[in-house]
């Protein structure tokens, strides 16, 4: 009901004020144009810049209408970001349910099977603040029909509505359901993918490392994680500082999201960027696992200069702890929980901030023996995918990142 008083009242904004909207997406532009970078080599720029304008249009409309009273800035960012619902599909059956107040969208093809199907579920991004099923309804159609799979779709609660970590409960209710109804599904218990892309993928890591525990249900067969987020230590990576002002996620973006989604005030966000909440006796435990010097030279040409070691501010580290936790950062697991996880095939992007993460937990789970496929998009950026289906409002890149991904998926 909240989004539908939202919806009215954007429109309410548009029809009295036709003047605000325009100028708006122009100041926008402006911000862009002065404030972001396009490096050579990302896919159709200029495309990129007008979506980029509007985003930032749409946040700043945001915090107007909140300032007003009318809505939350998050509330009127998630409408934008639902996307446009796309024509009903002859090929597949959509069902919705609910399992304990969890929406939840099951996608099946309408032949009837040969045999079982492989089973996915989908976690999708949005920093745990926005996203949605219907937002991620073409990539769930297009890997149900290209994949002859049942795909299981989660519409996990937002922050800060639902505090963290309550998205995590969320996923694995969702997980558990799904894993002891595969009959109902005609899923092959040796054949279940648990998908997600950005925050979804860093949900999918670790429902992964929780199942482990749970000897009573099938072994996943794969996690596919696309652009993930993994780890909330170092915020000074080569990709960091290489993608700092590269839409869609600029690096002081991945931050305040994060603070959203964590419920935390943005005071102390510049001392998070320089790594101040990080106690000096956690930089040396994990220095093995995060850290530059692990990173591959070829991925440091594109403007890396390492950085002086910053001072630990306690009263930043009690503020801003749960980054830091195994919840949060998977990428910091034990050795003895990710030498048991399942294969894995990691999607990176060259003008991603969070291009780093992939690559450091590819690394992670090769020294642990775990088969890993990777596929690199050197002209993709961070959030590629919510414009997967679009026609011509679509990239390249995501594209082939949703190809490859389909074809790695039908080699299972």
């Amino acid at each position: 009901m909240a989004s539908v008083y939202t919806t009215l009242a954007i429109i309410g904004m548009v029809l009295i004020s036709p003047v605000i909207i325009p100028a708006l997406f122009l100041g926008g532009l402006f911000y862009d144009f002065f404030n972001s970078e396009l490096p050579p080599g990302i896919d159709q720029p200029l495309k990129l810049r007008f979506f980029h304008s509007l985003l930032i249009t749409t946040m700043i409309l945001g915090k107007i209408l909140e300032k007003l009273g009318i809505c939350s800035d998050l509330s009127l960012l998630r409408v934008v970001l639902d996307g446009i619902p796309p024509r009903r599909d002859s090929k597949l059956l959509i069902k919705d349910i609910k399992v304990d107040e969890v929406p939840l969208r099951i996608y099946q093809p309408k032949r009837p099977p040969t045999g079982k199907r492989r089973g996915i579920l989908y976690f999708h991004g949005g920093a745990g603040t926005f996203g949605s099923i219907r937002a991620f309804e073409r990539i769930c159609r297009y890997i149900a029909k290209k994949c002859n799979s049942v795909v299981l779709s989660v519409g996990y609660r937002l922050a800060p509505e639902y505090p963290y970590p309550g998205q995590y409960f969320d996923c694995l209710n969702a997980t558990l359901y799904f894993m002891r109804n595969l009959e109902e599904y005609h899923v092959d218990p040796a054949l279940i993918i648990i998908t997600g892309d950005s925050c979804g993928a860093n949900f999918a890591t670790v429902i992964c490392q929780i199942l482990l525990n749970k000897r009573d249900l099938p072994k996943v067969r794969a996690q596919v994680l696309l652009y993930p987020g993994l780890q909330g230590l170092d915020f000074d990576l080569p990709s960091y500082q290489q993608n700092a002002s590269v839409p869609l996620l600029f690096r002081k973006l991945v931050i305040y999201f994060c603070f959203r989604y964590l419920n935390k005030e943005p005071s102390v966000l510049e001392d998070v960027l320089q790594n101040c909440h990080v106690p000096e006796s956690m930089k040396r435990k994990y220095k093995k696992w995060v850290s530059a010097d692990i990173i591959p030279d070829e991925f440091k040409i594109r403007g890396y200069v390492p950085q002086k070691s910053t001072s630990y501010k306690p009263e930043v580290h009690e503020a801003t702890k749960e980054l830091l936790a195994i919840t949060f950062s998977p990428l910091l697991a034990e050795d003895s929980i990710i030498c048991q996880l399942p294969e894995s095939y990691i999607v990176t992007c060259e003008f991603d901030v969070l291009r780093d993460d992939g690559l450091l937990y590819k690394k992670r789970l090769e020294d642990n023996g775990v088969q890993v496929t990777w596929y690199h998009s050197e002209s993709g950026f961070h959030g590629i995918l919510a414009f997967f289906g679009y026609g011509i409002f679509s990239f390249l890149s995501g594209k082939k990142i949703m190809d490859n991904t389909v074809n790695y998926i039908n080699s299972l």
